[in-house]
């Protein structure tokens, strides 16, 4: 393989804003909700295969987790992403809660094909993958969204949302009020003709067609409300559960809704379905969506999706990201890999500039 073969394109924060400048924020939202759904509506396990995350976490000063969430596409990719999660960032460091870099390997040679900073990516796909599952969850004519959480995440929510359903409310909920009263001014950028306006934790779930939690809720802390009364017909996104012993939702509720989790196997470990009995889960999201047919009565009853994150979305967003990349001659293209000429010598460079005296 030469050189020019071995190039790794390597897309930093600064990159990845440039391509959404240069692409247009609603029209990145709209491919990648529309290219993330038809792969999960081609999914299929045998030619794909997604182990459940694993990782670190660890007590000190600053808790948190590095955990590292990998893919294989048979024949064509390797692609894993590295996730930092560490909950007093934003206090502590002024940095983000979650920090990622997301990368591809080709299965052919190993070969590291591209590096990309994840942070905006992890954010946007989990918007995307919510506003999915809610199309196929939540009635067509929700047109009020509740917020109970109101952190980065939540601006991506509101996005995906915005982008497939006709919103004209979002109810604010947060412990912090400055991540309320700073809200419309973060989500600005979305342009919406909508109100936004603070609301109590039961006037969310009895007001709001589509709930999106998105807490920073400490493990053993949960629920984040009890015994309240909800729109029947609600749709909730959980997306703030993800790791073991963390939960937002309480039991009763989970036990009377359809609660689709995006990837079972981690959803029992770390999800909302660690609540639950097999019995009282609902189908995954691939199965909602590859067999809508048999689950078209649940847009009449609560539902849950229940979204801990799955490599899946990380192998679209990123395939996105390189692709546009490439369109819009973004990125830095570096030789990381060292390849001797002498494949089988490492010291191949070294012996070159051995003299003969």
């Amino acid at each position: 393989m030469n050189t020019e073969q071995q190039k790794t394109l390597v897309l930093s924060g600064d990159n990845v804003n440039s391509i959404v400048d240069l692409y247009g924020l609603n029209n990145l939202m709209d491919r990648l909700i529309e290219e993330l759904e038809r792969a999960i509506q081609s999914f299929d396990a045998n030619n794909t295969e997604i182990p459940i995350r694993s990782g670190f976490n660890y007590e000190n000063a600053n808790p948190g987790l590095v955990e590292w969430m990998p893919l294989y596409k048979k024949d064509k990719e390797v692609v894993i992403k590295v996730v930092g999660y560490h909950p007093k960032n934003p206090d502590v460091h002024s940095l983000p809660t979650i920090l990622s870099t997301i990368s591809s390997y080709d299965t052919a040679t190993g070969h590291l094909k591209g590096l990309v900073d994840g942070v905006l990516l992890t954010a946007l796909r989990t918007g995307a993958t919510s506003a999915i599952a809610s199309k196929y969850l939540a009635k067509p004519t929700s047109s009020i969204l509740g917020l109970i959480g109101c952190g980065a995440q939540s601006i991506t929510q509101l996005h995906a949302l915005s982008r497939v359903f006709d919103l004209k409310k979002v109810l604010l909920y947060d412990v912090d009020s400055d991540a309320i009263t700073s809200f419309r001014d973060r989500s600005e950028m979305l342009d919406l003709a909508v109100e936004i306006s603070q609301a109590s934790l039961t006037e969310i779930m009895r007001q709001s067609d589509i709930v999106c939690t998105s807490t920073s809720i400490d493990v053993g802390q949960g629920p984040l409300f009890d015994n309240v009364e909800t729109n029947r017909s609600i749709h909730i996104n959980a997306v703030g559960s993800d790791f073991p012993g963390k939960t937002e939702l309480p039991l009763n509720l989970l036990k009377n809704s359809l609660v689709v989790p995006d990837f079972l196997q981690q959803a029992v470990i770390e999800g909302e379905c660690q609540q639950l009995e097999a019995k009282d889960i609902g189908p995954d999201l691939v199965d909602l969506i590859q067999n809508q047919k048999r689950f078209e009565q649940v847009k009449k009853s609560s539902t849950v999706f229940d979204s801990t994150g799955w490599a899946l979305e990380d192998q679209v967003v990123m395939d996105l990201f390189l692709n546009l990349a490439n369109e819009f001659s973004i990125g830095l293209e570096l030789a990381i890999e060292n390849t001797s000429a002498d494949a089988k010598n490492p010291y191949h460079y070294f012996l070159k500039s051995v003299q003969v005296s």
